[in-house]
């Protein structure tokens, strides 16, 4: 078998395992947060929202919708990697593959599939559910698509790096608890960063969660509080980061070796 072939057969090992592993228990991934974002278009799109009005020319339910999807998108492609990998690790498999003739790349590459995959299913998922709620009209598919597969990416990146340091199940956890979510709260979902005092509005701009839902948000309605050529940057940076970082994890073994 020639090495281009082994290296796609690996690849593609990965990926199907890690798609298998998602689809098999859709109750616990795909349903779960179907259920939750209806519950924020209920409560906070068609009760919340009437009587706080339009927003940048739209409902209110329909100005969140974005934030919404991209919230779902963030965490599931977070969600899929920290807990896939952190199995593997705690399982001792994990040192299977790293003996095997494959490169490191290949390996993170899997995984970061696998996390894009379910990111992407749940934000399709979430969009059908919002559209019970209100109309959407892509503004540009282009930046919707790109800004989605980046934004799995990176968190799918994300959530690696943190499986890789977690030592027992409830340090898999933290991140999302204590970073993640606030993060996501304060970047833009539910507001536009424009009806914040001055100071704020700079101190918001370190969120990089920010450039991510206002980007997607600008592909779907066509309104942003940012430059979108520079939050494609912004997310770029980070992936490319993350991405060394990854890779120099797999090769020192640091955190799966010991």
């Amino acid at each position: 078998m020639s090495r281009s072939r082994l290296y796609l057969t690996a690849f593609s090992t990965i990926v199907i395992k890690e798609v298998d592993r998602f689809t098999r228990i859709w109750v616990q991934t795909i349903l779960p947060p179907a259920i939750s974002m209806a519950l924020y278009f209920l409560i906070f799109g068609n009760l919340i929202g009437t009587r706080i009005g339009e927003m940048q020319g739209f409902s209110y339910v329909k100005y969140i919708a974005p934030g919404l999807i991209m919230m779902s998108i963030i965490n599931n492609s977070y969600a899929n990697v920290v807990s896939s990998f952190f199995g593997a690790k705690f399982q001792k498999h994990i040192e299977e593959m790293l003996v095997a003739p494959i490169p490191n790349f290949i390996i993170l590459l899997g995984y970061i599939v696998g996390g894009v995959a379910r990111g992407m299913l749940v934000g399709l998922v979430v969009t059908l559910v919002a559209l019970f709620f209100t109309k959407l009209h892509i503004h540009s598919y282009t930046i919707v698509i790109a800004v989605v597969i980046l934004t799995s990416i990176l968190f799918s990146l994300g959530g690696f790096i943190n499986a890789v340091f977690a030592r027992k199940f409830d340090d898999i956890s933290i991140i999302p608890t204590f970073i993640l979510t606030p993060l996501i709260y304060l970047g833009g979902v539910f507001y536009s960063i424009n009806l914040l005092p001055e100071f704020w509005q700079v101190a918001s701009k370190l969120n990089p969660i920010l450039y991510m839902v206002n980007t997607f948000r600008y592909g779907v309605l066509g309104v942003s509080d940012i430059n979108i050529g520079y939050a494609f940057f912004i997310i770029s940076v980070f992936i490319m980061i993350l991405f060394v970082f990854s890779l120099y994890l797999l090769h020192t073994g640091k955190g799966i070796r010991s």
